[in-house]
């Protein structure tokens, strides 16, 4: 029988309705209550880390997740972290580049509808991340609607519907069907390293979605707070205006100060490409660099953790540029 260690954290999937709205108010005892077929097949020690909605965990409780899960490795075969939804791809992102080297799997899940409800997706969910572990599978993956995704290229897609995550620029990493489970990919990893937990992060990055006549001086402002990067979502495959209001003379003056800049497409799926147009050529004069197909989730947790490894940009590029966990095609 095998062992799973499960971190709960709040979310959807332990909600109950209060006075004001749902809001996480059980623990892992309820959650494996209504998930008793998990410990008839697997031996479940629960602990649980926090009770919130994932709208308040931040960089910290990313930091807390990966440091227990890299605790608990050493003595079970997989670890399963039950998540609200809303922000799971950013922690599933976050802890792709904190955990490395794994070779079992750190699955994350949650639900649309709490666990006690009889229409509930939450044990669905449960059995599809235990199976992540039954496999022997290795790396981040998010666990939904039977389906089992790279953490890096994970993003939520829909507010209601149970297909709420897909993998976006790569395929899923395993799918559940009639006749069992259908492996595609065991492992997120690009090349062989030792487990290593790497949890530094600078929590001051900032993502900025432009739209047509946004004004310059935000950049002045973001640097004036402080921050040490800046994620651009773009117009396309990465453009910016520069006549009239001037966009590009704000990202050099950034880039010349040392600050990280790195530019996404604001499409979903493909690559941003700097070096198709004019102005993407623009953009890379001015010190920018491109998060190429990352989606925005890992290419804002992916920069928050290369400024946390180097106090170097120019390291921090080089980091951020590489291709870790498949977060890049490639």
């Amino acid at each position: 029988m095998k062992k799973i260690k499960m971190l709960t954290t709040g979310g959807t999937i332990a909600s109950k309705e209060g006075k004001k709205g749902l809001a996480p108010a059980m623990g892992p005892g309820g959650l494996l209550h209504y998930a008793e077929e998990l410990t008839r097949r697997f031996s479940v020690d629960a602990e649980d880390l926090f009770s919130m909605d994932s709208s308040n965990i931040q960089p910290e409780q990313w930091q807390a997740i990966a440091r227990r899960a890299f605790d608990a490795l050493n003595s079970c075969d997989g670890v399963i972290v039950t998540h609200g939804t809303d922000t799971m791809a950013y922690t599933a992102a976050a802890l792709s580049f904190m955990l490395q080297g794994l070779e079992k799997p750190v699955v994350l899940t949650g639900s649309q509808i709490p666990i006690d409800d009889p229409l509930s997706d939450a044990r669905t969910n449960l059995c599809t991340a235990a199976e992540a572990v039954e496999a022997g599978m290795a790396g981040v993956i998010v666990a939904f609607d039977r389906r089992l995704m790279n953490g890096a290229r994970t993003v939520k897609t829909s507010t209601m519907d149970f297909d709420a995550f897909h993998s976006v620029n790569a395929a899923e990493m395993a799918r559940i069907c009639a006749d069992g489970i259908r492996v595609f990919s065991r492992t997120t990893a690009r090349e062989e390293r030792p487990l290593n937990l790497l949890d530094s992060i600078c929590t001051d990055v900032f993502l900025l979605k432009l739209i047509p006549g946004t004004r310059p001086e935000i950049f002045d402002a973001l640097m004036d707070i402080g921050y040490k990067g800046i994620v651009i979502e773009a117009f396309g495959a990465g453009g910016m205006h520069y006549l009239g209001r001037d966009l590009l003379g704000k990202v050099r003056r950034l880039c010349d100060a040392g600050v990280t800049v790195a530019v996404c497409s604001q499409c979903l799926y493909e690559r941003s490409d700097l070096h198709l147009y004019e102005v993407g050529r623009r953009i890379l004069e001015a010190g920018a660099v491109s998060a190429m197909d990352m989606t925005t989730e890992a290419a804002v947790t992916k920069l928050m953790w290369a400024l946390g490894q180097t106090g170097d940009p120019a390291r921090a590029v080089a980091l951020f540029e590489k291709n870790l966990v498949g977060e890049l095609a490639g």
